[in-house]
């Protein structure tokens, strides 16, 4: 079993910055990919960032390139999503999720492991 815990949300302006971290714990883990993920009220969950855990090669959503930053800490099984110049539009619930396979899918359906999701909400 395999569990997930996000930490770090919070309530800020427009322009301020957050980071959240994900810590995996449980059974023996290795994934092959971890991804954030966003859903905001009446909305699917959409991609925001994801890595791959072995090279650290990473993606991002158009909306959120050139401010947020996904990285990795292979030793202590975490993922962090540093979040700069936020806007009310990235108000959400943020969910850390992890695979076992290569890649990053922009479909949760690919994904085995979910957090409890932690909630971002960005002011005016």
């Amino acid at each position: 079993q395999v569990q997930l815990l996000e930490s770090g949300g919070g309530l800020v302006q427009a322009g301020d910055s957050l980071r959240l971290s994900c810590v995996a714990s449980g059974r023996i883990f290795s994934p092959s990919t971890m991804s954030w993920f966003r859903q905001a009220p009446g909305t699917e969950r959409e991609l925001v960032a994801g890595i791959w855990w072995s090279g650290g090669r990473t993606t991002y959503a158009d909306s959120v390139k050139g401010r947020f930053t996904i990285a990795r800490d292979n030793s202590g099984n975490t993922v962090y999503l540093e979040m700069n110049s936020l806007k009310p539009e990235d108000t959400a619930i943020y969910y850390c999720a992890a695979r076992d396979s290569p890649g990053v899918l922009s479909r949760p359906s690919a994904y085995a492991y979910w957090g409890q999701g932690t909630q971002v909400t960005v002011s005016s």
